[in-house]
């Protein structure tokens, strides 16, 4: 039986870092584009990054481009979201999921890890 499971999340001041996990456990990254999402309060889920199952490929939403970067630790079976420069904006439940597509066939989806940016 496949897991997702985020953490990292938390309270921060706008401009702060915070890097999420996504680890997976039941399958291998190998297998699948992994891909991070978050849903603001109030508003419809979006599709914010994503790496290819082989790693050679990530891309990110305009929204996030140049302050976040997504990798992952094969050795731990680990997708990661390094998130710079943050704004109140930024606010809300990060999610993992086994398909880069907002709309996609997730074999698993995280439970989501919150992050607030506040002052």
């Amino acid at each position: 039986q496949g897991q997702l499971a985020e953490s990292g999340g938390g309270l921060v001041q706008p401009g702060g870092s915070l890097t999420l996990s996504c680890a997976a456990s039941g399958f291998s990254l190998h297998e699948y584009d992994m891909g991070w999402f978050r849903q603001a309060p109030g508003k419809l889920r979006e599709a914010i990054s994503c790496i290819s199952r082989d790693g050679e490929s990530r891309s990110y939403a305009d929204s996030l481009k140049g302050r976040v970067t997504v990798s992952r630790d094969m050795s731990k079976n680990t997708m990661y979201l390094q998130m710079n420069g943050l704004k109140p904006e930024d606010t809300g439940a990060y999610f993992c999921g086994t398909d880069c597509r907002l709309r996609g066939q997730y074999d698993w989806f995280g439970q989501g890890t919150q992050v607030t940016v506040s002052s």
